[in-house]
């Protein structure tokens, strides 16, 4: 029964955000099936992680500064390698699909593997560390990568639709997630020290903001939404 209740906790809060972002889809919401599809392909991108990000934490354990090690370990084994990973997976499958076909769905796709990405890893610290765990990463964790994914779905989705720069913004939208990714686990790692975990508060809510700019500048205007011509704000991008 524990194991039961564990599980609901670890996968509950992904389903949620994920069903959350389809409703805001509504001008031509996303094919259920390719939507699970890309929920599925996140959780694979989680497994594809694991090797690589164990790799790079071998050369972490060599660095003898521990604000350095736990910055690499922040930056590289943790935020690059998973945003690579779910990064690889829009832009190498779902980008093509012809379903792709308003920047809006940038921010779709993004955040469905993303979210696959943070259940899978949310069912494997609740199996080691407990239904506690599950429910801190409620509220961390797990909204914190959908709104990676948003922040890194808003700019693929002007590197398909705006016709020029279009490597340059897929870049940038990696990049970005990275970053912001990388700095907010940095934050944690250190939060030993006193008043670090501040930080990590203010990643969180710096995101958000961005993540909740990305979703209102897309949805206004969508080219499904609207038809007086080239979208003003997609040279928001590079």
């Amino acid at each position: 029964m524990e194991l039961i209740i564990s599980l609901i906790f670890a996968v509950v809060p992904g389903i949620g955000l994920a069903v959350f972002i389809y409703t805001i889809d509504d001008h031509e919401p996303e094919p259920v099936n390719l939507l699970v599809l890309s929920f599925i392909l996140g959780m694979a991108s989680f497994a594809f992680s694991l090797i690589p990000g164990k790799f790079l934490d071998h050369l972490v354990d060599g660095i003898h500064n521990l604000l350095r090690a736990r910055a690499v370990h922040a930056f590289a084994s943790v935020a690059f390698i998973e945003e690579v990973s779910k990064f690889a997976i829009v832009r190498g499958i779902l980008y093509r699909n012809h379903n792709f076909n308003e920047p809006l769905d940038g921010i779709v796709y993004s955040v469905m593997v993303g979210l696959g990405f943070a259940t899978l890893e949310n069912v494997v610290y609740v199996f080691y560390e407990g239904i506690d765990s599950g429910i801190l990463r409620m509220f961390t964790a797990i909204p914190a990568h959908a709104m990676f994914a948003v922040v890194m779905g808003y700019f693929l989705g002007i590197a398909k639709f705006k016709h020029k720069n279009e490597f340059s913004n897929a870049v940038f939208a990696l990049f970005l997630a990275v970053i912001l990714h990388g700095a907010y686990d940095y934050f944690l790692f250190i939060s030993y020290i006193p008043g670090m975990w501040l930080g990590a508060v203010a990643c969180f809510i710096l995101t958000f903001f961005l993540a909740s700019r990305s979703i209102k500048i897309h949805r206004e205007y969508s080219p499904l939404h609207n038809h007086d011509g080239e979208n003003p704000d997609l040279e928001i991008g590079l």
